[in-house]
This record gives C-alpha cells, sequence and structure tokens, in this order.
C-alpha cells in the first residue's frame, strides 16, 4: 500500500461508522466479515459485538491484515482465519472496567440476597433477615488479566481480603496471585470465587464437581470468564442442595433456554452476558478502532494481537 492510498477499515454497520468517523487516512466500508467482501476490500476488519463471530469471507479476502475484536475473549475465531497472514487482536482496554463493575455487583446482590428481595416485592413480602457481608470475606480471583485486575481493585475498598489464581505465580498490584497448582489448597480457604479466565484448553471444564466440592458450604461462585469454564451439571448438583450459591452472568449452554433449572434454583442469580455491554463500550472501542488506525498509518505494530 503506497502512502497516499486511505486504509480501507470494515465496520459492522453504519452506526459504528459514523460513531468511529471520520478518520484521516482512512475509508470506513460496512462488512461484518461473513460474506462476500466490498471492493475496495478492508485491510482492517472490525465484525459485530457477539461471542464469536462468523468471519467466512475473511479467509478468502487477501487484502484483510487484521481482524479488531470487540470481544476480549476470542474462542472460535483463530481456526476461522487464515495463519500467519492476518493478526487476530483483542478488544483488550475496552471492558475491563464495565465487566469488573458486573462482577462486584453480583457479588454483593448474591451475598446480601438482594435478587430474594426483588422477587419478594411482586408478592409485597416484607422479610429482614441477617445476610453476609463483603467485607471481611475472603475471595479468590481466577484469571488475572485485565478482568481479574479490575476486579481485584474493586473489591478492595470493600474491606475483602483478595488473592488469585493465574498461570504463574507472581505478585502483581498488591495481590498475591498463585499457580494453578495451588486451586486445591486455595479453595476451602475462600468464601466467594470470582471466574475471570479466558477460556482455553486447560480452563474449559476447570470448575467441575472436584472444584465445587472443595469450596466452603455457603460459598458463592461468580463468573463472568465463559459459561463452559463451569461444568453446569456439577454446579447445579451444588447449588441444589443449597451448599453453594453462585450469580453468573455467564452459562453453558447460552442463551439459557427459558426451561433451564438454572433459572429457577434459589441461591442462583443469572444475568445475560452483559459484563462489558454498558455505555462504556461503544466509546472505548470507538477510541481502540482509531488507534489502531493511527498505528498502521505510522508503521507501527497493531495492538492487542492474541495471534
Amino acid at each position: 500500500m503506497s502512502a497516499r492510498e486511505p486504509l480501507v477499515v470494515s465496520l459492522p454497520s453504519p452506526s459504528w461508522v459514523r460513531a468511529v468517523g471520520p478518520l484521516e487516512g482512512a475509508d470506513l466500508v460496512v462488512w461484518d466479515g461473513a460474506g462476500a467482501p466490498p471492493d475496495p476490500a478492508p485491510a482492517l476488519v472490525v465484525p459485530p459485538y457477539v461471542a464469536t463471530p462468523d468471519l467466512g469471507g475473511v479467509a478468502g479476502c487477501g487484502a484483510v491484515e487484521a481482524v479488531q475484536l470487540m470481544t476480549i475473549g476470542f474462542d472460535g475465531v483463530p481456526q476461522q482465519l487464515p495463519p500467519p497472514r492476518v493478526a487476530l487482536c483483542n478488544a483488550a482496554g475496552v471492558h475491563e472496567a464495565s465487566t469488573a463493575e458486573l462482577a462486584v455487583g453480583l457479588v454483593i446482590a448474591r451475598l446480601r440476597g438482594v435478587d430474594d428481595d426483588v422477587r419478594a416485592m411482586a408478592d409485597g413480602r416484607w422479610g429482614p433477615s441477617r445476610r453476609t457481608a463483603l467485607a471481611d470475606r475472603r475471595v479468590l480471583v481466577v484469571g488475572f488479566g485485565g478482568v481479574g485486575r479490575a476486579v481485584a481493585a474493586r473489591l478492595a475498598p470493600f474491606e475483602a481480603a483478595v488473592t488469585a489464581v493465574a498461570s504463574r505465580a507472581r505478585v502483581q498490584d498488591g495481590v498475591t496471585v498463585h499457580a494453578p497448582e495451588d486451586l486445591p489448597a486455595l479453595l476451602p480457604e475462600h468464601d466467594v470465587v470470582v471466574l475471570a479466565c479466558p477460556l482455553t484448553e486447560s480452563t474449559r471444564g476447570l470448575v467441575d464437581a472436584g472444584f465445587l466440592a472443595a469450596m466452603p458450604d455457603g460459598a458463592l461462585l461468580v463468573n463472568v470468564a465463559r459459561g463452559p469454564v463451569v461444568d453446569t451439571a456439577a454446579l447445579l448438583a451444588q447449588v441444589r442442595t443449597g451448599r453453594l450459591r453462585a450469580a453468573l452472568d455467564v452459562t453453558d449452554p447460552e442463551p439459557l433456554p427459558a426451561d433451564h433449572e438454572l433459572w429457577r434454583t434459589p441461591g442462583v442469580l443469572v444475568t445475560p452476558h452483559v459484563g462489558g455491554n454498558t455505555s462504556a463500550f461503544r466509546p472505548r472501542m470507538v477510541r481502540l478502532v482509531r488507534e489502531q488506525v493511527r498505528r498502521r498509518l505510522a508503521g507501527r505494530e497493531w495492538l492487542n494481537v492474541v495471534r
């Protein structure tokens, strides 16, 4: 591409084109990456905001240099792209604050029984009881990337004791981070477990019957990662009895069918995968796309390359 040619960038809808542009040095076109590419074909493709976008049109489009996801997670995407020609970039820096915000909200709502009180409102029932405080709880954050660190930072002012587990042991941001092999010893010592890890082959089904059995009676599991990190049947076996509680922004299957038992199980709070879908999303995503364009026009490397 010569210095005078504009960088062609595809965005998934006209509203995204309006939000990102106009952008000096770039031509913005509408394409979701699924079907036949537009003419001229884009060098940078930004697919829709879905967990696993359909990128069937990218493999046959030789102009594509990079795909910029609107999500942090990228499971199901690399196998759709021709390696090594197309770089895959995730939306690190876009969703961490909102997802962490929801994670803390789910912890507080379930510990304090806010969801039970909302249901009681429908019947006009006034039922005060003593609830569990977040203060003095021992919270284990599983996954200490951007979301995990943001969760830990937001938990600290609530006077909770936070530790973490990640791919390697370290001390980061004042939090003691343990290696995965420490999980069996850590689980019995924590009242709340927050899942904030990516979905990989090593984390798929991580929360199985053994993991849950190691959690103490009355403990709370919060999932803002990906649904398949948790074995749903194993979780149901624990929450049915009331031994454990759960707050889930992501589920397996997803969307959760209307007749699924999780909807009706006491002690379980479900939100419909809305961790990052807030008013903060679009402006932060726009900034990221604009920065990618600026970097490419300046001859610099793409940001947030995950493959």
